[in-house]
């Protein structure tokens, strides 16, 4: 192991939503850990913060998780599904008067 002295703490800001976003500070996290971290996402492509991102993100919200259009689709499969004619009208639509 090369003798690199890293700080004590990683921080991460993590994107909660497009108006929040919330920040997790690491402490006490491992050399090697963050070595591989930094390995790992040199690997994807990416800043050892988004491979963190990524990480987490699909520990959290895995891929099996319940995603409602997928849902409807299979519950009206049997029935051999829903179509909708959807007519739209081709008039453009007019600004709002401000006046």
């Amino acid at each position: 192991m090369p003798s690199v002295r890293l700080s004590d703490s990683i921080a991460i800001f993590l994107r909660e939503s497009d108006i929040n976003l919330a920040a997790i500070t690491i402490r006490n996290l491992a050399a090697e850990t963050h070595l591989a971290l930094r390995r790992r996402a040199a690997e994807h492509g990416r800043s050892t913060e988004a491979e963190v991102r990524a990480i987490l993100d699909e520990a959290v919200r895995p891929a099996t998780r319940l995603k409602w259009g997928s849902a409807l689709v299979a519950a009206f499969a049997p029935s051999g599904g829903v179509d909708l004619d959807i007519v739209r009208d081709p008039t453009p639509a007019e600004g709002a008067s401000l006046e």
